[in-house]
């Protein structure tokens, strides 16, 4: 275990993006190739300064990380966005480059999912066969992950019960997946709805997202963890799979490096807009945890299920979804009934003043035109023809490329 940081002294990010052929945005899953470009030889970690790329579970998404924790937040869309022209510099030879979102549009899971063949890839093996990798929720489902330390029990206790009242609001915030296979989904955070029952094999590891009441290290032992080395003994006879990688919760305790990871942020177009909501995130669990609009005992109180009902709203909604239980709102000060998209407008006015000036332009064309999933929809403008997707998503690409926000 490395050092250990109190409450919001160091964060980590983590961005995943899609290879993708520049011509015709078909899936590329040469990741080992970019690796191999920058490094001379395949590894599977490139430590790049103060970010680091990785693999992931499939051939066609790289991971780019703070490399260790960070205490400078403001710097980071720059730095990521650094990254990201060297990767599509790499990458240009090979004629592909990264596209954003948390979903491919017209990928096919089934043909296109190649897993990592290199190192760690028993674990993706047996992860494959219990689960069969080549689904949607498997395979097209690119996030952010933030990375919040906490230093003993007391200060998890009020990290987690913040974190857990957060949560069901994240994808009215940054829902980013509104298309699959060239359709309408229905859902704008449609990774989450694929997130929720992606483990249905082995319910344990994901329980309802929503972690549940648990607000010490031994609590959590007991109620999560225990549960999940139960479940998956069956399918791990030669003892392959770690009970502390397979937590799937939206929000995950790492005892081992004492920070919680939330994981239910779509990625967005650029970190320009990823970085701006990881800091409203931050910001509004930071408002809680000192409890500014509600005590920790309150915070405490909700069940998974109240929580879950709201999120599962959410996926579907996004940020026009409505917000009834008065006791949830009644956390942030609010007295009424309301929309998920003026809740997140209540939270930033109230934390405005702790962030900086920097990130308020993405954060208010989020707040004001609706998430990437709601910009994108009303680009392709009822026209679900291939070539127009390709032509938005088109579009997604070069704000990847501009770290510039996406307007339709």
């Amino acid at each position: 275990m490395g050092k250990k940081y109190h409450l919001f002294e160091v964060y980590g990010i983590e961005l995943e993006y899609m290879l993708v052929n520049t011509s015709n945005l078909s899936v590329m899953p040469i990741v080992d190739e970019l690796l191999t470009a920058k490094n001379g030889a395949l590894t599977s970690d490139i430590d790049n300064g103060t970010i680091a790329w990785s693999n992931e579970l499939v051939a066609h998404v790289v991971e780019l990380k703070t490399n260790g924790p960070t205490k400078n937040l403001n710097e980071l869309s720059d730095e990521f966005h650094k990254n990201i022209l060297e990767i599509n510099t790499l990458l240009k030879p090979l004629n592909a480059s990264l596209l954003a979102s948390a979903s491919h549009p017209i990928m096919n899971p089934l043909t296109d999912t190649q897993l990592w063949k290199h190192s760690y890839s028993e674990v993706y093996a047996l992860y494959n066969r219990i689960f069969n990798c080549k689904g949607h929720g498997w395979s097209n489902v690119q996030s952010t992950h933030i990375n919040l330390p906490f230093f003993d029990d007391s200060e998890f206790e009020k990290l987690h019960a913040a974190i857990r009242i957060i949560l069901p609001l994240i994808p009215a915030l940054c829902a980013s997946s509104p298309i699959l296979e060239g359709k309408n989904t229905g859902f704008k955070d449609t990774r989450l709805n694929y997130y929720k029952t992606n483990q249905k094999e082995v319910p344990e590891l994901t329980g309802m997202v929503i972690p549940e009441q648990v607000f010490s290290k031994a609590a959590y032992q007991k109620e999560i963890f225990e549960p999940i080395k139960k479940a998956i003994k069956p399918y791990d006879t030669d003892n392959i799979l770690d009970h502390l990688f397979l937590n799937s919760r939206g929000a995950i305790a790492r005892f081992d490096r004492n920070a919680i990871e939330i994981r239910l942020v779509d990625i967005q177009e650029c970190p320009k807009a990823d970085i701006a909501i990881c800091v409203l995130i931050i910001e509004a669990v930071r408002l809680l945890v000192n409890n500014q609009t509600a005590a920790l005992e309150t915070q405490k109180s909700f069940s998974k299920e109240s929580l879950f009902d709201i999120l599962n709203e959410g996926l579907k909604e996004g940020e026009s979804s409505t917000i009834s239980n008065l006791d949830y709102l009644n956390v942030f000060g609010l007295n009424q009934e309301t929309t998920a998209q003026n809740t997140w407008k209540h939270l930033f006015n109230l934390t405005k003043s702790k962030i900086d000036t920097s990130h308020f332009e993405a954060l208010e064309t989020i707040l004001e035109q609706g998430t990437l999933s709601t910009r994108i929809l009303k680009a392709i403008h009822n026209d679900f023809s291939e070539n127009n997707i390709k032509k938005v998503y088109g579009n997604l690409a070069h704000c990847l490329n501009d770290n510039k926000l996406f307007t339709p």
